[in-house]
């Protein structure tokens, strides 16, 4: 996954340089051998569960301009736990940002659950639980419900000035959504994900699934 989402990158031919960020000495020699033209060390502070990816990023984004003696107007953060994210869709997602003159573009796809239909949360001072949003009106099946997105990681692509600000928060009013199917959307967290990403890149090779 590491290999293709560096290759990925160098293949779409919009981006004047790769950097791959990492803490491990040997991610970083493969993403070298792969092509990736900027080599980050992650410090063990960016390297946690416990915080966003947004400064680690910053940090690839300063080290490249300054190891390249370029500035990068547009930075795309490319997840590595998005096997099925194609071409297109970066391609598509760094568009997005060019033609609406945005600031950012969130990959998302449509959500499976939606908080005003089939998510529910506790009731405070109660045992029961209640639907997570509600609107003045009865949603009586899912496809009636509000639209929510669930953003996916796979292609993230940011104004400069808007990624370097010190804002944390990858969420922000002003993002514009690059939507993408469910079988693209799928990120890696699990045994599971790999095998059923793995399953459906078999399939799509024999031709029984259509990207």
């Amino acid at each position: 996954m590491l290999v293709r989402s560096v290759k990925q990158a160098l293949n779409c031919g919009v981006f004047d340089a790769v950097a791959f960020s990492s803490d491990s000495e040997e991610y970083l020699e493969i993403a070298r051998a792969a092509g990736a033209h900027v080599l980050v060390r992650r410090p063990v502070e960016f390297a946690t569960d416990a915080i966003t990816k947004l400064p680690a990023i910053r940090q690839a984004a300063n080290l490249a301009e300054s190891e390249l003696g370029q500035r990068f107007d547009v930075i795309t953060d490319l997840a590595v736990t998005s096997p099925m994210r194609s071409d297109q869709d970066i391609l598509g997602a760094v568009s997005l940002l060019e033609n609406l003159n945005a600031r950012l573009i969130l990959s998302a796809c449509l959500a499976k659950d939606n908080p005003y239909f089939n998510l529910v949360e506790p009731i405070e001072g109660s045992q029961g639980f209640a639907l997570s949003k509600v609107i003045d009106r009865k949603i009586s099946a899912r496809q009636a419900a509000p639209e929510v997105f669930a953003l996916n990681g796979a292609v993230y692509v940011w104004a400069r000035e808007e990624l370097l600000k010190t804002d944390d928060s990858v969420v922000r009013g002003y993002a514009r959504i690059f939507q993408m199917n469910h079988e693209r959307s799928i990120d890696i967290d699990t045994e599971l994900d790999f095998k059923i990403a793995e399953f459906l890149c078999i399939s799509r090779l024999k031709g029984n699934i259509n990207g």
